[in-house]
């Protein structure tokens, strides 16, 4: 096999006394597919008093073989592999396990879907592969981790990848600079848990945690706590279950958890001796002051709960600093991460005692378990499918990222024609099906002409937020230009009057600039959104609109095949190719760019123009008439097919990275109007993410950004000179070149999806209704003309707006919340 990345693995063993099962694993690690120049096999021989390592010895350059004087236990053998490995990703292996033949490149391969994955878990089966041993790892409130399964035989429902607090240290694969950027395993904990606090750190981060089905791991059971005694293990599950809650829950969880984890530890501790502890009580004797102390026989796994939480108290001094650093520096916040514990229930003995007393704690505390992930359902109207255009591109990447922390589907009134491994994409070709999707989710993000097409999304009472990136009653100024008047001037009202309705209905919204937001603050003042409610609640409206511009993936995939150059006739290896990333509308000056063209190929003759794209992939999106004319200019000024090719189907969203890493530069031009000034140009971003240096005409947002940094040239509107002088310098000025490739890395990665979603993201972890919600006419806000609007606006003067004012922020903010927002008002 020749892997499609260029990553260097390297798999740490640790080997415990007796080296036989290192042995097997290294062999079994030396028959995957993975190539072995690119598998290095670090294994730490970890104080064995035995002839471990003069055996290992033996196996020269095949193993990096690393030698500690001291038993270090799984932990801080695992780190000191680490430090000696070159990888670019480090996998940790269990030394009594055996990988399956494709166990790496299926593990490396979910690290290239998505740069927020920063460790992958591999499901892991017994010996004979009969049962399953690791499927996802969950943790109890009180600090336990549990695998969350119950020793099931194998089964296709373990079969999804998924999201996870953590994954098992038997077969756990991370990448190394960000193993290295959170210090690795916390070295204090020895065994046990070392793995949970890993991954909860990593999910802190905002990094993810991914179960890879594919990558599999057969492990053998040794148990190799025994010759140690239960009565170790159990001391180091309780001290350090208590060590993780302390480092790694927020201040408002903290106390509530640790002091509930202290009281059931006291209740196992008890339990585990069969004892009663109201033996002890003072009211059941009468007699000698010796009858108030019976014989006791305590066992020593109730003693070990005991000297696990003595052993706590130690290592304070050493973890406060640990548990400030981790906080100062989290980005995801509790009720994000606590989904992910799962039920506690699953992680504790069955002894009725202790389950009694779970019940108790969490009652008296408050301690709340999650009762699961938010569900969130995404509408388009676009069509999902190997091509797409920017509405449907958005969704799609909406869902990937919601999914780190929430249940997700995807629906469109196009039969859909791509799956996803994270999210269920669905066809909604009417209401009745969309209803059942409207009735599962909690909150539903919609898109375009959504809420007029489906009656239940129309009615919904659930949170809806609206993503205006597109301000199509603008778009519909140039897109129906070409038709009837009559039908042009009704095509840009309905799209203003859709808008709207979204605008009066919605509790959240996204748009793309800072220039966009200004203007629909406009349009929602208009509409009667900017008001006293949605202002007191928070005076920068930031809570009711955010930015949230179209992304870019972390990394750009490597390119597999030319798909121009020398590909397309006409078109030669060495050729400078000059690529058009989208498809043709009105609002683009294509005939300014064609006639330059043909000015550049007097002096340049191997200069190409490239148009990705010119049939739209949605076939309800009409052809416009520019293409037509794009289409004759060409052929009269004879370049068509020898300085001006046209791609006249849609390039594949996941094959498009091969056109863009085979183009020299970029270019886009448009005419200066209206919907110039508010638009977002996705194929800017596109560019961006190929490191392709770009001319564009001025006007738009990305002009300023591309002159002031400098990422290309910026020209005037229609001036034929001065865009073919551009285009020549950012084909052939080698001085240009490098320049903004240098400058294009330091811009590309505000823009990357996971920065430009956040405030969706964020927003989907704690959804919450716009303060002007409730008690409106009809749900929706009060519009300036409303004939009762003054007798409604009077029920929320005075008293009565501070009570329901104080009932709303009860409602979503909680009593401190309520506390502060009293004293802000009150300017304590």
């Amino acid at each position: 096999m020749s892997s499609p990345h260029a990553d260097l693995v390297s798999v740490v063993i640790v080997n415990f006394r007796g080296c036989d099962d290192t042995l097997t694993c290294i062999e079994a690690l030396e028959k995957t597919d993975w190539p072995r120049e690119l598998l290095e096999i670090v294994v730490v021989e970890n104080g064995s008093d035995d002839d471990s390592y003069e055996r290992l010895s033996q196996l020269g350059k095949r193993i990096t073989l690393v030698r500690s004087k001291e038993n270090l236990g799984f932990t801080g053998g695992s780190n000191l592999g680490a430090a000696r490995a070159r990888g670019e990703f480090v996998a940790f292996l269990n030394n009594d396990s055996r990988p399956d033949t494709d166990w790496i490149r299926e593990a490396v391969k979910v690290f290239h879907s998505a740069g927020q994955v920063a460790a992958v878990a591999s499901k892991v089966l017994s010996w004979d592969g009969s049962e399953i041993d690791f499927v996802g790892g969950q943790l109890t409130w009180f600090g336990m981790g549990y695998k969350g399964h119950d020793n099931e035989s194998a089964s296709d429902k373990y079969d999804k990848p998924r999201d996870l607090l953590y994954g098992t240290g038997s077969a756990l694969f991370v990448r190394a600079e960000i193993f290295r950027e959170v210090g690795g395993f916390d070295e204090r904990l020895f065994m046990f848990y070392d793995d949970v606090d890993l991954g909860w750190r990593l999910n802190l981060l905002g990094y993810r945690v991914r179960f890879a089905p594919s990558s599999v791991v057969f492990h053998k059971h040794h148990g190799s706590m025994r010759s140690f005694g239960q009565h170790r293990e159990r001391y180091l599950l309780e001290r350090n279950a208590l060590v993780l809650l302390y480092k790694n829950l927020d201040d408002e969880n903290l106390g509530r958890f640790l002091a509930g984890a202290l009281g059931l530890l006291a209740r196992r501790a008890v339990s585990t001796s069969g004892l009663d502890s109201g033996a002890y009580d003072i009211r059941r004797y009468t007699g000698d002051a010796d009858e108030l102390t019976p014989d006791t026989p305590v066992r020593k796994e109730a003693l070990a709960a005991l000297f696990g939480a003595d052993q706590f108290l130690e290592l304070l001094p050493g973890l406060e600093k640990e548990r400030a650093r981790i906080q100062s520096t989290r980005v995801i916040r509790d009720d994000v991460i606590l989904p992910l514990f799962g039920d506690p229930n699953n992680g504790l003995t069955p002894d009725p005692r202790v389950q009694e007393g779970l019940r108790d704690i969490t009652a008296a505390l408050g301690i709340s378990t999650p009762a699961g992930r938010v569900r969130v359902l995404v509408v388009t109207g676009d069509y999902i499918g190997p091509r797409m255009a920017g509405p449907a591109i958005r969704a799609w990447n909406m869902c990937e990222h919601l999914s780190l922390r929430n249940e997700v589907r995807l629906v469109t009134p196009n039969a859909p024609k791509r799956a996803a491994a994270s999210f269920d994409v669905y066809h909604t070709p009417d209401d009745h099906a969309m209803k059942q999707h409207e009735e599962w989710a909690d909150v539903i993000v919609i898109q375009g002409y959504v809420l007029r097409q489906y009656a239940s999304l129309a009615k919904t009472k659930k949170i809806l937020v609206a993503d205006i990136y597109d301000p199509m009653h603008l778009e519909q100024l140039e897109q129906a230009r070409d038709t009837h008047f009559g039908h042009w001037n009704t095509q840009v009202i309905t799209a203003a009057e859709v808008l709207n309705e979204q605008i009066a209905r919605a509790d959240f919204f996204l748009c793309a600039s800072e220039k966009q937001r200004n203007f629909w603050l406009g349009q929602m003042a208009a509409v009667g959104r900017v008001n006293a409610m949605t202002y007191e609640a928070d005076n920068s409206l930031g809570d009711l609109i955010a930015i949230a511009p179209f992304g870019l993936d972390e990394e750009i995939p490597a390119q597999t095949r030319h798909a121009i150059k020398g590909t397309i006739p006409g078109i030669g290896p060495d050729d400078k190719v000059l690529i058009w990333g989208g498809g043709i509308y009105n609002w683009f000056d294509t005939e300014t760019l064609i006639r330059a063209m043909s000015k550049v190929s007097e002096t340049h003759p191997d200069a190409r123009l490239f148009f990705l794209g010119v049939a739209h992939p949605n076939p309800d999106v009409p052809q416009m008439k520019v293409v037509g004319r794009t289409f004759e200019l060409a052929d009269e000024l004879g370049l068509t097919g020898k300085h001006v090719f046209f791609n006249e189907g849609w390039v594949a969203l996941d094959d498009r990275h091969n056109y863009l890493l085979d183009a020299d530069a970029a270019v886009s031009t448009h005419y200066e109007h209206i919907e110039t000034v508010f638009s977002f140009r996705t194929r800017i971003l596109d560019y961006l993410w190929a490191r392709l240096p770009m001319v564009t005409t001025r006007g738009d947002g990305f002009a300023d950004l591309i002159d002031a940094t400098p990422l290309g040239v910026t020209v005037p509107e229609r001036d034929v000179a001065a865009l073919a002088d551009a285009i020549i310098r950012v084909l052939y000025d080698e001085e240009l070149r490098t320049a903004v490739g240098e400058n294009i890395e330091s811009v590309r990665d505000r823009f990357t999806w996971t920065h430009a979603l956040e405030p969706l993201t964020t927003f989907c972890a704690s959804p919450r209704p716009a303060p002007d919600r409730d008690g409106l006419d009809g749900g929706h806000p009060l519009r300036m003309s409303d004939p009762a609007a003054d007798a409604i606006r009077a029920r929320y003067r005075g008293p009565r707006k501070a009570v329901r004012l104080a009932v709303y922020y009860l409602r979503t903010e909680g009593p401190r919340g309520l506390v502060r927002r009293a004293r802000q008002r009150l300017g304590a």
